[in-house]
């Protein structure tokens, strides 16, 4: 891929969304990996704007997005919505600057691509065309960064997953709700309900997001979209998600059928030295990824590896990430990484 952007030494970066929990991410990630920063410029709604954010030591006043001249900057993260998306990110990209949006906004359109940085980096070519990227749904990016290596090796014909999806997925005021249902239940209270169609607390909720005229939830239609985009690939894909009380890291499991022989021994061996993926796989031992293990990593941890006795070229793989962080904030991240590198 040819230079997206100038090479220089510094960037100016937008964080847009910056007081929320996946913005909040992002800076943290943004210092961590000591990315570049020219001018730091957090942007958010009026009811943020003016209030102060830290970064690298120093303070920053968040400004207000409706406002702001875009005029100047390289990149823009944006975590505020989709409706503030479809509004703001076009006015951003005429301005030359780089849009790296984490809402639904932008997924599915045919000049938009779709990008995680281990599996389809070259789909960022399409972006010099309308300086448009989207970052896909948390749960999408987990499973496609395991299921790339091994459709290298044998191609996918169909996918059938199941997630368990923390209650982050769905803002701040989720986690507050569990914390709050689970203190209220542990004092024999009774919980309210306001962020979920249920009590979430000491309960699993078979449905995330609105549901569809299939019977599908539009979070399972993402699912099956956005991996198909994202892969390339006509493979058959069905979701069932579900939302469990956990506060961060979704978890997955994943059943793959080839289009010819894949064991589980060639498959552990492919996922362990793929970019961005961490094996733990010792049923002996029971040894298998935790929702604990993924909470604040940068990778996609995948176990559970086996057979699927009840289907020729098929296997099961179990798959947990950080929700917030790899399947939001970092993945912005490490594609502004790919726009900057020489």
């Amino acid at each position: 891929m040819s230079n997206f952007l100038p090479a220089k030494d510094a960037y100016n970066v937008a964080v847009i969304g910056a007081t929320g929990a996946v913005g909040a991410v992002m800076l943290e990630i943004l210092g961590e990996r000591d990315f570049p920063i020219g001018n730091l410029v957090p942007l958010a709604s009026s009811r943020s704007a003016g209030s102060t954010i830290e970064f690298k030591g120093r303070d920053y006043v968040v400004q207000d997005l409706a406002d702001f001249d875009p005029a100047g900057l390289d990149i823009a993260l944006f975590s505020a919505g989709g409706d503030t998306s479809l509004e703001y990110a076009p006015r951003f990209a005429d301005a030359g600057c780089f849009v790296i949006d984490n809402s639904s906004a932008w997924r599915m359109h045919d000049d938009v691509c779709l990008v995680v940085p281990e599996v389809n980096p070259q789909a960022l070519e399409m972006a010099k065309l309308n300086h448009i990227i989207a970052n896909p749904n948390c749960s999408t990016i987990q499973m496609v960064v395991a299921l790339k290596p091994l459709n290298d090796a044998v191609p996918i014909k169909r996918v059938v997953v199941s997630t368990y999806q923390a209650v982050s997925g769905a803002g701040g005021r989720a986690i507050k709700e569990l914390a709050e249902q689970t203190r209220s239940l542990l004092s024999g209270k009774e919980p309210e309900v306001e962020v979920f169609p249920a009590r979430i607390a000491f309960n699993i909720i078979p449905h995330i997001d609105v549901f569809m005229d299939d019977g599908y939830t539009k979070e399972e239609r993402k699912m099956i979209d956005e991996t198909r985009k994202i892969m390339e690939a006509d493979i058959a894909v069905t979701a069932t998600t579900v939302r469990v009380p956990v506060f961060y890291s979704h978890s997955e499991a994943v059943n793959i059928t080839f289009d010819g022989p894949m064991s589980a021994d060639k498959a552990r061996e492919l996922l362990a030295a793929a970019d961005g993926i961490c094996v733990v796989d010792d049923p002996k031992n029971e040894d298998y990824p935790l929702v604990s293990d993924a909470t604040g990593s940068d990778s996609v941890w995948v176990g559970r590896i086996r057979k699927d006795n009840s289907l020729i070229n098929s296997l099961h793989l179990w798959v947990v990430a950080d929700n917030v962080r790899k399947g939001a904030a970092l993945n912005a991240v490490q594609i502004a990484e790919i726009l900057i590198r020489e």
